[in-house]
């Protein structure tokens, strides 16, 4: 489902056994302090109210969750209809955020998004008005139905946390997360990231359709008077606010990597690179989102420390979106996650 492989985390995961010598704390090093179990809980419970409006999309929640902590944004892909907008929707009511959707379209221009300057009669002066950009969390519907220049107008907010309308910075608030979706099936009067913006999202996410028990309780939550567009009716409920994920980020920044697995990354990455079914490799930029990604998913699992197992968690949703296929390896039914599941059984795991 585009999340992490392994089971999403609960507020008080026990630890993981058989944990590998090279990840731990090496003898005689300090120890770093516990995950806060207080924050923890507060975020597992951030997925549980959002299971209150969606259903059986847990692992997107983790992963839009280690989005926030790590300060990256995400592109969702999925069909129309799997709740991508409740999702975000759903996500920012349970974390107190403030949230904004902009429907791109192909006559979308880029002060739409990011705000221009309007002139007043009355004072005969420009005053500045903000796009929907300045929000908490951000929904890109559909990005790729919009033209390469607005699509760029979104670069120097996702990466720089501004924008510049007339040579003037204005600072985006925070947390500020760019979650885009896309299409995967229908692509007429589409216009394709460039692997410079794919670039800039942290995680890809690939929503699937529900299985056959979840799309039953979705239509008997829909029959019991279910409204997707009354969130509070449903009985969601704020259980965090950007405090929680301002402390949470603290210490998820303080969880220690060995160089060992700090290796690990860099080879899972660097084997990308000398695929024969691959054009274009993992850039040492997909190397550090791995590198963030996988300490946040040990915050998470309560640890303090990294493991190659979270490494290896966070390969696909970090990873799938930075590689391209050769178009011989495309027409031999060779796909991204393929090649990912044979780099990660070719590369050693330490010990």
């Amino acid at each position: 489902m585009g999340a992490p492989h392994a089971a999403a985390p609960q507020a008080a995961a026990p630890q993981p056994v058989g944990v590998p010598e090279a990840a731990a704390p090496q003898a005689g090093a300090p120890v770093p302090p516990a995950p806060s179990q207080e924050l923890r809980a507060a975020l597992a419970g951030v997925r549980a109210e959002v299971g209150k409006a969606v259903v059986g999309q847990d692992s997107a929640v983790t992963s839009l969750l280690i989005a926030l902590l790590c300060h990256g944004h995400v592109l969702l892909e999925g069909v129309p209809g799997v709740a991508k907008t409740l999702l975000v929707r759903s996500l920012a009511a349970a974390l107190s955020l403030d949230t904004k959707r902009v429907q791109f379209t192909p006559d979308l221009m880029p002060g739409d998004v990011t705000g221009s300057l309007i002139y007043d009669a009355k004072t005969s002066q420009f005053s500045f008005r903000p796009g929907p950009v300045f929000t908490n969390l951000m929904l890109a519907d559909e990005i790729n139905r919009t033209p390469p220049k607005t699509q760029a107008s979104l670069l120097e907010a996702m990466e720089e946390r501004q924008v510049s309308v007339d040579g003037e910075p204005r600072m985006l608030p925070d947390p500020f997360v760019v979650i885009a979706t896309q299409n995967p099936v229908e692509y007429e009067g589409t216009y394709p990231l460039p692997e410079a913006q794919l670039d800039r999202f942290l995680l890809k996410l690939v929503l699937n359709l529900p299985e056959r028990e979840q799309e039953v309780e979705v239509l008997a939550r829909h029959a019991a008077g279910f409204d997707p567009r009354d969130l509070r009716g449903a009985g969601l409920r704020p259980v965090a606010d950007a405090d929680v994920l301002a402390r949470a980020r603290a210490e998820v920044g303080r969880v220690q990597v060995s160089r060992e697995v700090l290796g690990y990354a860099v080879d899972v990455c660097r084997a990308t690179r000398f695929s024969p079914s691959l054009s274009l490799g993992v850039s040492p930029r997909g190397a550090t989102a791995l590198l963030r990604t996988s300490r946040a998913w040990a915050w998470l699992s309560g640890r303090s420390f990294v493991t190659p197992d979270d490494v290896k968690a966070l390969a696909h949703p970090t990873l799938r979106h930075r590689i391209q296929l050769r178009a011989e390896a495309e027409l031999e039914g060779v796909t991204a996650e393929s090649v990912l599941d044979a780099v990660l059984a070719s590369v050693p795991v330490p010990r």
